[in-house]
Formats: C-alpha cells, sequence, structure tokens
C-alpha cells in the first residue's frame, strides 16, 4: 500500500515507474544494460564558459532483459548470478566496455526548454539534444581483494575534477552531503585515505588533520590553519567553476515548472516499446498493484491512462477495474483526483 500510495501521489514518478516495472527492470546481466548519471551535471572550460550535460553508457554487448517468469526462476536459482557473470567474462578476458556519450546544453538553450533540465524524473529529448560519443568505459581487472577493492570502496558525487562541477539538481545536491555522510560512518573519517579511494595520478593538499586511522603523515610539522606564512597548501582559483545567474527571494515554493509529467512515459509507451513490451509492463504491474488498496490502484491507474489510455486500460483489465471510473479520475486535476481517493 505505501508503495503505491507514495507513487501515485507523485505523478512525476511515473517515467521511473514506467521504466521499472518494464523487462528493463530486470536486466539479464550487469554486461547487457545502460547507465545513465539521470542527473544534470556542469561542465566548464579555461574561457570560463559552461554548459549543461548528461552521461550516458550504452552498453556494447546489446540490451539483454529477463521476463518477470526469467527473473522469478534466476533469483532462486542463483541470486548472484549478476556478478558472478561479470567477474567470469572478465576473468576470461571477454572485457566488457560501454559506449560513453554526452548529451550537451548551452545556458542559453536550458533557459527555455520544455523541460526543467534540473529534475531528475525528467530526461532531455534525443531529437533535441543527439548524444554525442566522446569514448569507452572498458572492465579490464577483477578485484584482487574484494574487501580491500570493493567493500572499501567509496563513490562520492562530491569528488569533483576540474572541469566538472554540481548543477542545482535538488536531488543531486542532497547526494553531495549524504554520500560523505555516509562513508563516515560506514569506512570512517579517514576513508579518503585508503588506496581504493586515494587519487592515483595527483597530490591532494588540504588541512583536514588527525581522526582514526590516519595512515599518511599527517601534515607533518606544517601548520592546519589557512591562511599562514609557512608555505602551505592555498586554494587554486584558476581551477574554480563559473558563476550562474539566480535572482528572487529564498523562501519555500511550490513547484511551478510547467513539466509535463505525462508525454515522457507516453512516448516510450506508445513509440518505443513493442507490442511484448507493452504486454509485459502491464502483466508486471498488475502482478504488484493487485496488493494496493482499490482506492489506490484506481489513483495509480488513473496516471497510466494520463500518459496513454491503453496503457491505463490493460492495467485496469488486469486489476479488473471499472474502466470508467478510471478515466473520470484521469480527467481530474491532482488535487481533485487525491480527495476523490482519499481513505
Amino acid at each position: 500500500n505505501m508503495f503505491w500510495d507514495f507513487l501515485s501521489l507523485t505523478p512525476e514518478s511515473i517515467h521511473q515507474v514506467t521504466i521499472l516495472f518494464s523487462d528493463r527492470g530486470t536486466p539479464a546481466t550487469y554486461r547487457n544494460m545502460n547507465g545513465y548519471s539521470s542527473h544534470t551535471f556542469k561542465w566548464y572550460n579555461e574561457k570560463n564558459e559552461y554548459f549543461w550535460v548528461k552521461y550516458h553508457f550504452k552498453t556494447d554487448q546489446g540490451i539483454k532483459n529477463f521476463t518477470r517468469q526469467e527473473a522469478d526462476a534466476m533469483r532462486s536459482k542463483d541470486a548472484d548470478h549478476a556478478t558472478r557473470d561479470l567477474y567470469d567474462a572478465i576473468e576470461r578476458k571477454d572485457f566488457p566496455s560501454w559506449t560513453v556519450q554526452m548529451q550537451i546544453m548551452t545556458p542559453e538553450q536550458a533557459k527555455n526548454y520544455r523541460f526543467d533540465i534540473f529534475d531528475v524524473t525528467k530526461v532531455w529529448q534525443h531529437s533535441d539534444f543527439p548524444p554525442i560519443e566522446i569514448g569507452k568505459l572498458v572492465l579490464n581487472r577483477n578485484p584482487e581483494n574484494y574487501f580491500a577493492e570493493v567493500e572499501q570502496s567509496a563513490f562520492n558525487p562530491s569528488n569533483l575534477v576540474p572541469g566538472i562541477a554540481a548543477s542545482p539538481d535538488k536531488m543531486l545536491q542532497g547526494r553531495l552531503f549524504s554520500y560523505h555522510d555516509t562513508h563516515l560512518h560506514r569506512l570512517g573519517t579517514n576513508y579518503h585515505l585508503l588506496p581504493v579511494n586515494a587519487p592515483k595520478n595527483a597530490t591532494a593538499n588540504s588541512y583536514q588533520r588527525d581522526g582514526a586511522m590516519r595512515t599518511d603523515p599527517n601534515g607533518g610539522g606544517g601548520p592546519n590553519y589557512w591562511p599562514n606564512s609557512f608555505n602551505g597548501p592555498e586554494p587554486d582559483i584558476s581551477v574554480k567553476e563559473p558563476p550562474i545567474e539566480i535572482s528572487g527571494y529564498a523562501d519555500r515554493y511550490p513547484y511551478t515548472h510547467p513539466n509535463d509529467d505525462f508525454v515522457q512515459p507516453g512516448n516510450l509507451y506508445h513509440d518505443v516499446m513493442t507490442e511484448q513490451d507493452r504486454e509485459h509492463l502491464a502483466g508486471n504491474i498488475t502482478g504488484h498493484l493487485a496488493g494496493a488498496q482499490k482506492r489506490i490502484q484506481l489513483r495509480q491507474t488513473a496516471l497510466f491512462f494520463k500518459a496513454d489510455p491503453d496503457y491505463g486500460r490493460r492495467v485496469a483489465k488486469g486489476l479488473k477495474l471499472d474502466i470508467k471510473e478510471v478515466e473520470k479520475l484521469a480527467k481530474m486535476s491532482h488535487d481533485e483526483r487525491v480527495k476523490a481517493t482519499s481513505g
């Protein structure tokens, strides 16, 4: 109930829900799936120019997914099959690779784009911003020690090199803090000094000192404050990111961007998916949504109907819902629909 209650009260989630409950949500292996930054990032150069970007990692092994029946069978047979498949492929030197593509948008283009480019629930249409190929990501070595190289690894979106910066994406802004905070609890205050997390080709200069498990000279006899007159590390403003313009009053506002939450999932459903894809999607959803209260089923199915009438009808049929009631809810405003389906 709670899972679908939340999703049905947040219509912006429907695109991700559609992907999750399609066969894309059960990739056959890690090698046979794409990866995406989802978030918008900022690229900048020495001319103080900046651009908004999204990362795409397209598998060179081809897409391969499980049906829900195949996923259930594999879950019972070998819950670690995906990790095992990746390890075995690398071990036999069949190195998996992904083509790295970028979508790039200028600040001027961002101002009037039809979707909020900092909304993680929206994609940039490829017809508007065609992905540009920039290289390859290749996995060519397995970890020698699982604990040292996997369990102690600490990925963090706030660890950025000059030329790459974060965007105002609110979800990304939360992750800039939360990943680091989690690593402090999981690995300790000096997790950044562990070999798997430490810089490989540069020296990290900072005034961070002390703490449990400090493994370097700890700054020696130098000062632990700045500014100082002892030749300590200094901020390098030559690599600072360009500013972005902001205006208005800092306050709490309702979200007012004229995003359409149903265009993109609708396009995915009727333009990208095959008939088999749509059949599997409806089956996957009804099998899970059937466990929720009827009022929540109706509210969620109305969202599917708004994305594409056929989408809503298939789910309604699978749940044995009155399609006229679903259509009535779909025509309501969000607030009206919530009120009509409150417990």
